[in-house]
């Protein structure tokens, strides 16, 4: 071969296959790096090149193997090649030389720049290199075959099983980093609302429930004018009917209903009972996540739930809207209602609480850090502080939030103030 080949030749044959070398090392980069879910978006577009990409990196075995293959063939003949140069030239460091000088021309031309270009450009260098792999692929299918089943014969003698290829999912944690970093193609709202989607999974019904107090609801131990006036006033519609106290429900009442019922001049405590027996109450556990709630709400065509402890115990009541509340904000079409409606600003920085609002919530709408590892609510947070029922006029620091009781009732607290701190009132624009 020696003899037959002249000097300029082998230099052509050796700057082909350098060549073939950097083609090898970008394009792995780049089919390393690329998009799969850009790619197999534009595959069922109907772009060609993206489709052989797309059959390509479900095989990782075969377009690495091929790789492999040019690589280590150009590589071992471009060695030779430039030893036989050298060897021709008659100089006596010239083998050497030209060793040290191949490494340098493989090392910055062959390897770190077109990995540098290919990491910059992944889908266009992989878009392009598609079709020669696909070729490739074909080419060496029978040496790939050999190589891979004496690589796996070879792991088996050191208890190394080969496993069936499984597709490669992203758990939630994974989404989010996909979603953080899609920022400059995804609006800030969009976002937000696919944010909001994961973390339905950590958060449950406990964290949103209306707290059981709050419950609003029909006593059938009432004197019918106030159940009238009740009903005559609510803003809401379904109301849960119960005899005495919540844990003794009867039903639910849809307000169409009962609106029809008024109209006709037909409606008695009777009649009312017959409706609220027509549609019986839904019970969940507590500590249901939010996105299996949403699930059984549409399983079960519901919009309503109360949240039961492990006795059957009635602790609050969760909503379809209060769900998807969560996903997209409050419904609301006035931007100057952000605040939360348990909330009335009294200065700058100082706040009057209802203090059965969830701790989430005011974290969620005016961008506090309040503590959500325990209580749910502003009582239950400064209950746990205190270990007592406090009197009016209590003061207490809880994570740099200063909390004065301003009211208490029923052994619980209803009304306090709060003094935010400056980070937290700068980051909720106070």
């Amino acid at each position: 071969m020696n003899l037959a080949l002249t000097t300029p030749l082998l230099l052509l044959f050796l700057l082909a296959l350098l060549v073939i070398v950097a083609f090898s090392s970008g394009t792995e980069v780049a089919m390393l790096s690329v998009n799969r879910y850009r790619i197999r978006h534009r595959a069922q577009a109907g772009q060609a090149r993206a489709r052989t990409l797309e059959r390509l990196l479900q095989k990782p075995d075969d377009w690495l193997g091929a790789n492999l293959v040019i690589l280590a063939a150009a590589s071992v003949f471009a060695s030779a090649i430039a030893t036989v140069v050298a060897q021709r030239s008659g100089q006596r460091y010239a083998v050497p030389l030209a060793g040290v000088v191949l490494t340098l021309i493989v090392i910055v031309f062959c390897e770190l720049a077109p990995k540098i270009y290919a990491a910059s450009n992944p889908e266009a260098v992989a878009l392009h290199a598609s079709g020669i792999y696909g070729v490739l692929v074909r080419l060496t299918r029978p040496a790939l075959w050999l190589a891979n089943t004496l690589a796996y014969g070879f792991l088996r003698l050191f208890g190394v099983v080969r496993k069936s290829r499984s597709l490669q999912a992203l758990d939630a944690d994974e989404l989010r980093t996909v979603v953080a970093e899609a920022a400059p193609l995804i609006p800030a709202r969009h976002r937000q609302m696919l944010l909001s989607i994961l973390d339905l999974g950590r958060i449950s019904v406990d964290d949103i429930m209306v707290p059981r107090q709050e419950i609003a609801g029909i006593d059938l131990s009432e004197s019918w004018e106030d159940t009238l006036a009740r009903l005559s006033h609510t803003p809401h519609t379904r109301l849960p009917v119960y005899e005495g106290e919540l844990d003794n429900l009867i039903g639910l009442l849809h307000m169409k209903r009962v609106a029809r019922e008024l109209v006709r001049g037909t409606l008695s405590r009777e009649r009312l009972i017959e409706l609220a027996r027509g549609r019986e109450a839904y019970f969940v556990p507590e500590g249901t996540p939010l996105n299996v709630q949403l699930t059984h709400f549409q399983r079960n065509r519901r919009r309503i739930a109360f949240v039961v402890d492990e006795y059957g115990d009635i602790q609050g009541l969760v909503t379809l809207e209060d769900i998807l509340e969560e996903i997209v904000g409050e419904f609301t079409t006035d931007p100057a209602t952000v605040t939360h409606k348990d909330v009335h600003a009294e200065r700058p920085g100082v706040f009057i609480l209802n203090a059965s609002a969830t701790i989430r919530a005011l974290n969620r709408a005016l961008g506090w850090h309040l503590p959500t590892g325990g209580p749910k609510t502003v009582n239950g947070l400064l209950l746990e502080h205190l270990e007592t029922i406090p009197d009016s006029g209590t003061m207490v620091r809880v994570a740099d939030y200063e909390f004065e009781v301003l009211q208490i009732a029923d052994n619980a607290i209803r009304t306090v103030r709060v003094r935010v701190p400056e980070p937290a009132r700068a980051a909720a624009g106070h």
